[in-house]
């Protein structure tokens, strides 16, 4: 059967132990294509027994791929980055024909900022260091930063070439086996990454893929009490979920979740810059990134010639299959998420907001077999439901402040705090707002700014623990504290 691939046609068993296997009970998930709601592939489906048998394939890799020197580590992981480049346009495609991400989006951020990320963390393995700690006479103390152990990873459907790195980077440079469980609505990717892997000299056991559902595999993950650590990715309410199953062996947990930005546009913002980065903050990907710039906040003075320009570049932008060459925006991931942002659109109406732009499925007869939504503006009351909750989708709420005290109650009115933006000219208004913004992320006349060295991450209902950079390999290791007695003398306390 391998022999008979094309890199294009998808891979679908499991991965497990270094190689590709079916799932124990034969059972399949099928994959479909946003666009049009047709099969891809069926792939494997991991339950409870796949989830152990990949849990000990990866503790036995563990002692091995722990005591690996790290340059060597590194290494791999710069061997991937390579072999991921050299994939790049079979690895956009299939990110766009399994996620309904434009190939221009998959072509340009995706692939290249899955590479550049495993890059960094192969270049990080062997410069994270120990430190040492000035203490009394006589003794030495160092603090030795160990990796965790087994780790079980849980990406979610919106990106998930570049979460699989994310999550995967850190956690090999530091030591750790991976036994990494990607959403069931697009898997493709992931294992198509597995088999670079596979391919480039990782050793068998090291890193596991195990597509599946949450309340099984995933459920599985949060339970074995092999698992030392758990980092998740989704929604507020399953991660939730994960520290309650933690809670029972004490693993530890790493949670990136829900956010609901605001993107605050004062009057002294370049207006044309931040139209343009509204749009991009809310539309690229079709709205489905925890990041998403979803809640617009205009100083009154420029609401309306700001509104004026954003709804004329919204009706603007092209919807289409994800794979043409012209499109600018694509089908959502799933019919279920559709119908989500859809049902949204009708809270929205319930609660007296205004759709100016969007609030349905286009009328295009060649998308109407897919899940697409209008990029959707609408104007509600900062209170609402549509302005309180994350709808996730190309959908993006307006509402106006008079003064800077009010723009930043109303953006710090969610119980979330991932991600937020401001457009002003005001240096000092500037470092202000970025302190007193609750938020781990705060960006200043720009919006979604990501890179593998700057911390990713939230606070509050958009969970804790970091992405990227040294944080990241803080996540995946646990400090040990060492003493040695330097002195010839031993101590005084019993000596006789």
């Amino acid at each position: 059967m391998p022999g008979n691939r094309t890199p294009m046609t998808p891979q679908t068993k499991l991965f497990i132990g270094g190689a590709f296997v079916d799932a124990l009970d034969g059972a399949t998930i099928a994959t479909l294509n946003p666009h049009d709601n047709s099969p891809i592939a069926d792939v494997a489906e991991a339950k409870a027994a796949d989830v152990d048998r990949a849990v000990e394939a990866a503790a036995k890799a563990f002692p091995a791929w722990s005591a690996m020197a790290a340059m060597d580590r590194g290494r791999l992981l710069l061997k991937l980055a390579d072999a991921i480049e050299a994939d790049a346009e079979t690895l956009a495609r299939l990110e766009s024909l399994d996620t309904g991400h434009p190939l221009r989006d998959t072509r340009g951020l995706d692939v290249p900022r899955t590479a550049v990320t495993y890059r960094y963390f192969g270049g990080m393995a062997d410069k994270f260091e120990g430190t040492v700690v000035p203490v009394e006479a006589g003794f030495l103390n160092y603090v030795l930063r160990e990796p965790v152990g087994v780790v079980g990873q849980i990406v979610p459907w919106n990106f998930p070439l570049m979460f699989t790195s994310w999550k995967m980077g850190p956690a090999l440079a530091a030591g750790c086996t991976v036994v990494l469980k990607p959403s069931e609505l697009t898997p493709l990717s992931t294992l198509r990454i597995a088999e670079l892997m596979r391919d480039v000299g990782f050793p068998a056991g090291v890193v596991n893929i195990v597509p599946g559902y949450g309340a099984t595999a995933g459920q599985r993950l949060v339970d074995h009490p092999e698992v030392r650590k758990i980092a998740f990715t989704g929604s507020t309410a399953i991660g939730r979920s994960v520290v309650r199953g933690s809670a029972g062996n004490l693993k530890k947990v790493q949670l990136e979740l829900g956010g609901k930005g605001a993107n605050i546009v004062f009057d002294d913002a370049n207006l044309a810059a931040a139209v343009n980065g509204a749009a991009f903050a809310i539309f690229h990907n079709q709205g489905q990134a925890c990041i998403a710039g979803s809640r617009l906040l205009l100083h009154e003075k420029i609401a309306d010639e700001f509104l004026d320009r954003f709804l004329k570049l919204a009706r603007s932008i092209r919807l289409g299959d994800p794979l043409a060459e012209g499109t600018e925006m694509g089908p959502l991931t799933s019919r279920m998420h559709q119908q989500r942002v859809l049902d949204y659109c009708a809270v929205a109406r319930e609660e007296g907001g205004e759709i100016l732009t969007g609030g349905r499925a286009p009328d295009d007869p060649a998308l109407s077999k897919g899940c697409y939504v209008e990029p959707t503006v609408v104007r509600a009351d900062p209170g609402s439901r549509v302005c309180r909750e994350e709808v996730f989708g190309p959908f993006v709420t307006v509402s106006t402040f008079k003064t800077d005290e009010e723009a930043l109650a109303i953006a710090n009115g969610t119980e979330y705090g991932l991600g937020g933006g401001l457009w002003t000219s005001n240096l000092q208004r500037a470092h202000r707002f970025a302190k007193a913004m609750i938020s781990g992320m705060v960006w200043v006349n720009c919006y979604k700014r990501v890179n593998p060295g700057s911390p990713f991450g939230g606070v509050h209902a958009s969970g804790y623990g970091r992405e990227m950079g040294f944080e990241a390999m803080r996540e995946y290791t646990s400090p040990k504290s060492i003493w040695v007695n330097v002195d010839a003398q031993l101590p005084p306390y019993y000596r006789r």
